[in-house]
């Protein structure tokens, strides 16, 4: 028989030490987001690049990224690289692994993006004195961002879902982290992880409004 009694306050006194674990959360992401999306860029040079070995790398990296689970990468980041003698923190692994997700999927999505540039911009940026760094630069690259921008919202999105799987290295600072140390101490599980699924619910949604707003204002035409 259902005889669970609520105890909201007992959680609610907590909301201090998980709105902190928030911000570590959104720290992670973000970080995670700025760097896969430099590398998603020099991956996609690297395959723009013309040379098999760059290209390998390029491919090798996404097909990975892709095609294996996200916690099985941020495994290998923290015990597979320790295995090697590299030893990183919990929060480094966690940081690898998903900005390793991120590049991976970004790459892919800039791949894409590219095929919808006519090849005649680049070259009119060639024949006006520009070096392919620079037509892609100027040209090509504002062009990938505003076509892929959906798909580097959503990905954020995964990437602050993804920081719950740090749990399972040691991570205990950020949002899913901490909201778990808390239960082990008071046991009102429910409570506790109902309010950290509606922190999570937040951050989405402020996420994505930033991202509407951004593409209003920078994407309009």
């Amino acid at each position: 028989m259902f005889n669970y009694r609520f105890q909201w306050k007992q959680a609610w006194n907590r909301l201090p030490e998980m709105l902190d674990g928030a911000l570590i959360t959104m720290q992670v992401a973000i970080l995670s987001m700025v760097i896969g999306i430099l590398l998603a860029i020099l991956l996609t040079l690297f395959r723009r690049s013309g040379s098999r070995i760059l290209g390998g790398i390029a491919t090798t990296w996404v097909e990975i990224a892709r095609n294996t689970p996200a916690l099985f990468q941020i495994y290998m980041a923290h015990f597979g690289l320790a295995g090697l003698g590299l030893h990183l923190s919990p929060y480094q692994s966690l940081l690898l692994g998903i900005t390793f997700n991120n590049a991976g999927y970004l790459a892919e999505n800039f791949r894409g993006a590219l095929k919808a540039i006519p090849d005649t911009q680049p070259r009119a940026g060639r024949s006006l004195g520009m070096s392919d760094l620079q037509a892609f630069r100027f040209i090509v690259l504002p062009q990938m961002i505003r076509i892929s921008f959906p798909t580097i919202t959503n990905q954020m999105v995964w990437a602050v879902l993804m920081t719950s799987l740090g749990v399972t290295v040691g991570m205990n600072t950020d949002l899913y982290g901490v909201t778990q140390d808390l239960n082990a101490l008071t046991f009102r599980t429910f409570e506790l992880f109902a309010m950290a699924g509606v922190i999570f619910y937040i951050i989405v949604k402020i996420i994505q409004a930033g991202a509407w707003l951004i593409s209003r204002r920078l994407f309009r035409y």
